[in-house]
């Protein structure tokens, strides 16, 4: 068996690599080059200890380590950061893959109950965060909600034809999609459609961590009138970060979980998957949505 090359792609070296693959039709083969999303490990530090490495894409490492934080209970806000920056080593180098998030009071004071920080007595343990699973979503949704307020219900109204739109938005917007396709995405629009913000990853729940990272970190958050769209599937773990976000609305190309449409039903989200084309399917809280022009 012959071993697979890789190399750094010029398109992008940052996430994108090439590897030269033995590419089969029919009875034929031939060799060719093809393009592959770059995943690699994050190792996040706060205040200079190890808390948790993150398989991700490389790029935009400050606000996926704040959004992971934020997510998992251990900030509340950004006035608790003083700094993020890459870590050093004992020569005064940057490490390759290192943040160190230092918070203004020292340490880390975890308050919702259901987050895996919370659930420990201390931050000091070490944790792998895969590319394709959160480490949220195994309490119940009653506990969830007994430690965050449902969002409150409000005047704020979608049209149809805006959310009909959004898809062909965020597939334009995909660059590095474009080579790979292999990278999910999320994106944060207006109320009225237009595109603000995209993060592309190997993972869902980074792609929405760098959002929220960007929110906490640019002075933009939380996200009550946006709309979050995701490339694939809705898990309980996208509602919950949509939750913490404060973010009403949430759709997707694919199907929510059963799980995401109950915690969307309780937390007041407006919930819609199967986005394609001109039609949609919306899960839970429908009365936010108006027709189409």
């Amino acid at each position: 068996m012959t071993a697979t090359h890789f190399w750094r792609s010029v398109v992008d070296p940052l996430r994108v690599m090439s590897a030269r693959v033995q590419h089969w039709e029919q009875a034929r083969s031939h060799l060719r080059e093809e393009a592959l999303a770059v995943e690699e490990p994050l190792e996040v530090r706060l205040n200079q200890r190890r808390l948790a490495v993150i398989m991700r894409t490389p790029g935009h490492d400050r606000e996926l380590a704040l959004g992971f934080l934020f997510n998992e209970g251990l900030i509340h806000e950004a006035q608790e950061v003083l700094r993020v920056e890459e870590a050093l080593d004992a020569d005064g180098l940057p490490l390759p893959n290192v943040v160190d998030v230092t918070l203004r009071s020292g340490q880390a004071q975890p308050e919702r109950t259901d987050s895996p920080a919370a659930c420990q007595a201390t931050f000091e343990r070490h944790f792998t965060v895969s590319s394709s699973c959160g480490l949220c979503g195994k309490n119940s949704i009653a506990e969830l909600l007994s430690s965050i307020a449902p969002l409150e219900s409000d005047q704020l109204r979608f049209r149809a034809s805006v959310l009909y739109a959004l898809p062909e938005k965020l597939r334009a917007a995909q660059a590095v999609f474009s080579y790979t396709g292999g990278l999910h995405a999320a994106a944060l629009f207006s109320s009225q459609g237009e595109l603000l913000l995209l993060r592309e990853d190997v993972g869902r729940h980074n792609a929405v961590d760098k959002l929220v990272g960007f929110g906490l970190l640019e002075g933009r958050f939380p996200y009550r009138e946006h709309i979050l769209m995701v490339s694939g599937r809705t898990s309980f773990e996208i509602l919950q970060k949509a939750l913490y976000a404060r973010i009403p609305c949430v759709a997707a190309i694919s199907a929510p979980s059963s799980l995401a449409v109950e915690l969307a039903e309780q937390a007041g989200i407006t919930l819609i998957g199967f986005l394609r084309g001109r039609s949609m399917n919306v899960y839970t809280h429908p009365e936010r949505l108006l027709a189409a022009d």
